[in-house]
C-alpha cells in the first residue's frame, strides 16, 4: 500500500509539473481606444437618475432668467429619502442632482454669494438639498452624482475672467464636502440672455476655451479621481445629441480627441460616435419623463408611459449607452406619484422581458475559438470577466445556439469585453425552423455592439439561433449573450413601436403638393403614387441620416409594390450618386407591412429611392407613408 501511494502521488506531481510548464493561452491584443475601469464601472450602471428641482420649480421656468426671488423656493413636504426609495424601487443605480441650473441659485449654502438656499423659506434658511440627498443615498444605497451649471445668468460678472474663480469656488466645495461622486455633469448651454446683476443683456463666451476645462479636469481628477466627467464632447461620457433618450443604433465609444466642445456644431454625429475616434467616450443618453425637465402642473397628464420608458430603455442601454431619466421634483419638494409609479412599472417591464436567458449554462457552437480560457463557455455563465474570444487575425465568426425542442424567442442580448476595445462593426441574426436558417426581421441596423446591444423582434418559434459577426476591427471578444422571450405583449408592444413613424421633415420636390401630402398625412388610407422608378427626397440641409421607411399602399389590391431598391444619398440634387444600401423588399407582395431599411449613418441632403424592380412592372410607386431618420 505504501508503494502505492507513492506512485499515485508521483503521479500527481508530475500531472501538477505539467500543468505549470503548460503553454498558457494570451488573450487578444486590446484594440484602442479603450477605457478607463472607472468609465467601465459607470456603464455597469446602465440606468440612473436626474434630478431637476430649484428656483424654476416654483415660477414654471424651464431656463431661470437669474432674477427670480430666492424667497420663492419654499417646497412643504421635501423628502430627500422620497426620492431615493422611488429610485430605488424604479432600478436606479444612482441620481444627479442640479445643484446649481443656469439661474445660478444654489440648491446648497454656498458662501460666495447670497443667491443660495439660506435666503430662501426652507427651514427658515437652513437647509441644504445636497446634503439631504447625500444622506438619502448614502443610506439607501444609491450613488450620488452633481450638476453644476458653467453658465450663470445671475452673476454680474459672468463671461469676464473674474467669474472663474468663483465657479471653481463653487464646484470645490461640492466635490469635497459632500462624498463620493461618480458623475460630474457640465452642461452644454453657455452664453446668451440673462439678468448677470441687473445688466439685463446678452454675452457670449468662447465656449471651447472660456472655462479653462484643462484645470477643472486636473481639479477633479484631484478631488474625485472616479467621477466620470459629462459635457458634449467628455472625456469621461458624452452627450448623445439629442434630449429624448435614445443613441444610434451604430454607436461606437468613441470621439476624435480634442474636436467636440459644448456647443459642437455638428452634434448630431453624437448620436453615433465617431467611427474613427481615438479616445474612449461612450454616450449618456439623458431625457426627462415628461416634456419639460422642470415640474409643471399642466404636465401631470404628459408623463412618459411604461412602454415609452422601456422602449427607451432598449435604445439607450440597447444600443451601447448609459439612460439617465430625469424626474421633475414637484413643488412640495416630492416625485410626483405618477412618475414614480410609471417609473417603477417601467423596471418591472425590463425584468419581465429579459427575465430568463434562454441559453444561460449553454456552450455555444463556435465557427472559430481562441482555446484556454477563451472559450464558447464563457459566453453564458453570466459572468462579465470570461469571454469568447478569436484566433489572431479572425475578425468573422459564428455563434450557434440550438434548443432542445421550438422555443418561442423575441429578444436578444448580445456584449462586447469593452475593457479590450469595442470591436464588432456589423453582424446578422438567424433563427432556425425546419431544419433551415432564416434571417430575423429587425427594426434596425445590426452594426456594432459594444458594452450592451439589445435586440427586438416579433416572435419566432425557433430550433435555434445563429449570431454572424461579419466585420471587426480585431479578434472578436464577447462575454455575454442572451436570447429571451419577453413573454405574451413582447409582440405588441414591439409593434406599436416599430410603426411609430417618426421623421425629420423633408420634401418630394418632383412630387406634385397634393400627391406629396398622403406620404406624411399619417393616414394609411391615402397613397402618393410617383410615376417613374426614382422618388427623390430633400432634407432641406444636410443631416445625418441612419434609415428610410416607407408603408406601401394599403388598398385592396395593392398597388404599386416595389419589389428591390437601391438608396443613394447626395449633397445636392443633381449629385446623389453614394450608394448606401440596396436589397429587397421581402415579401411585399403578401404582406405589404412597413418597410425599414437601415444603414450606416452619413451626412446628406438628398435622399434617392431607385425602385429596381417592381412586383407589378410598369406600375407607379405607392406610398401610403414615408419617414427618414
Amino acid at each position: 500500500m505504501k508503494n502505492r501511494f507513492s506512485w499515485m502521488s508521483a503521479l500527481a506531481c508530475a500531472a501538477w509539473l505539467a500543468s505549470c510548464t503548460a503553454t498558457k493561452v494570451a488573450p487578444p491584443e486590446a484594440v484602442l481606444p479603450i477605457p478607463e475601469p472607472k468609465q467601465v464601472t459607470w456603464q455597469k450602471m446602465e440606468t440612473y437618475a436626474f434630478i431637476h428641482f430649484g428656483l424654476n420649480t416654483f415660477n414654471d421656468r424651464e431656463w431661470g432668467y437669474g432674477d427670480s426671488d430666492p424667497k420663492t423656493f419654499n417646497p412643504t413636504r421635501l423628502d430627500c429619502e422620497q426620492w431615493a426609495q422611488t429610485l430605488v424601487a424604479a432600478g436606479m443605480k444612482g441620481v444627479i442632482l442640479t445643484a446649481k441650473h443656469h439661474d445660478g441659485f444654489c440648491l446648497w449654502p454656498f458662501e460666495g454669494t447670497d443667491y443660495n438656499i439660506s435666503q430662501s423659506p426652507y427651514k427658515d434658511g437652513k437647509g441644504n438639498v445636497v446634503r439631504e440627498l447625500a444622506d438619502a443615498c448614502q443610506k439607501y444605497g444609491l450613488k450620488l452624482a452633481l450638476y453644476l451649471s458653467p453658465w450663470d445668468r445671475h452673476q454680474a460678472n459672468y463671461g469676464t475672467p473674474d467669474y472663474l474663480p468663483y465657479f471653481y469656488a463653487q464646484l470645490r466645495d461640492l466635490m469635497t464636502n459632500y462624498g463620493e461622486m461618480f458623475e460630474v455633469w457640465f452642461d452644454g448651454a453657455n452664453g446668451g440672455d440673462g439678468w448677470y446683476g441687473g445688466a439685463k443683456e446678452a454675452r457670449t463666451i468662447d465656449r471651447k476655451n472660456y472655462y479653462n476645462y484643462p484645470r477643472i479636469y486636473e481639479m477633479l481628477d484631484s478631488l474625485q479621481p472616479q467621477a466620470i466627467i459629462f459635457s458634449d464632447g467628455g472625456p469621461g461620457c458624452r452627450w448623445v445629441g439629442n434630449e429624448r433618450g435614445f443613441a444610434g443604433a451604430t454607436n461606437w465609444s468613441f470621439l476624435r480627441k480634442g474636436e467636440v466642445y459644448a456647443g459642437y456644431p455638428r452634434y448630431y454625429e453624437l448620436q453615433y460616435g465617431h467611427a474613427d475616434g481615438n479616445q474612449w467616450v461612450p454616450a449618456e443618453c439623458d431625457v426627462s419623463i415628461r416634456p419639460g425637465w422642470f415640474y409643471h402642473p399642466e404636465e401631470d397628464g404628459r408623463v412618459k408611459t411604461p412602454e415609452q420608458l422601456l422602449d427607451l430603455y432598449y435604445r439607450s442601454v440597447g444600443h451601447n449607452a448609459t439612460l439617465l431619466l430625469n424626474f421633475p421634483v414637484d413643488r412640495e419638494g416630492l416625485i410626483h406619484p405618477t412618475d414614480s409609479a410609471y417609473a417603477v412599472q417601467f423596471r418591472q417591464l425590463v425584468l419581465q422581458e429579459l427575465q430568463t436567458n434562454l441559453v444561460a449554462g449553454q456552450r455555444a457552437k463556435v465557427s472559430n475559438e481562441r482555446g484556454g480560457d477563451y472559450v464558447a463557455a464563457a459566453m453564458t455563465d453570466d459572468d462579465y470577466d470570461t469571454f469568447w474570444a478569436t484566433e489572431d487575425g479572425v475578425t468573422t465568426a459564428d455563434i450557434e445556439f440550438s434548443f432542445p425542442h421550438p422555443q418561442r424567442i423575441n429578444r436578444l442580448m448580445l456584449q462586447e469585453y469593452i475593457p479590450l476595445g469595442q470591436r464588432v462593426k456589423a453582424f446578422t441574426v438567424e433563427y432556425q425552423q425546419g431544419g433551415k436558417w432564416l434571417p430575423v426581421r429587425l427594426n434596425e441596423e445590426t452594426t456594432t455592439i459594444g458594452y450592451k446591444r439589445l435586440l427586438r423582434f416579433e416572435s419566432v418559434e425557433a430550433e435555434g439561433v445563429r449570431i454572424c459577426i461579419t466585420d471587426a476591427r480585431g479578434p472578436l471578444c464577447i462575454n455575454n449573450v442572451g436570447v429571451y422571450d419577453a413573454g405574451p405583449n413582447a409582440d405588441r408592444i414591439f409593434t406599436e413601436t416599430k410603426n411609430k413613424l417618426e421623421s425629420l421633415p423633408f420634401t418630394l420636390p418632383d412630387v406634385p403638393e397634393a400627391a406629396a401630402t398622403a406620404a406624411t398625412d399619417r393616414d394609411e388610407g391615402t397613397t402618393c403614387f410617383v410615376d417613374g422608378d426614382e422618388l427623390l427626397i430633400d432634407l432641406g440641409d444636410e443631416r445625418f441620416i441612419s434609415s428610410f421607411h416607407f408603408l406601401p399602399d394599403q388598398q385592396e389590391p395593392n398597388r404599386g409594390l416595389i419589389a428591390n431598391y437601391e438608396l443613394s444619398v447626395g449633397a445636392t440634387a443633381d449629385a446623389v450618386t453614394t450608394v448606401v444600401k440596396t436589397g429587397e423588399f421581402s415579401n411585399i407582395q403578401n404582406n405589404p407591412i412597413l418597410q425599414s431599411v437601415y444603414f450606416t449613418p452619413v451626412s446628406a441632403r438628398f435622399l434617392r429611392l431607385k425602385a429596381t424592380r417592381m412586383i407589378q412592372e410598369g406600375e407607379a410607386m405607392g406610398f401610403a407613408e414615408i419617414a427618414v431618420k
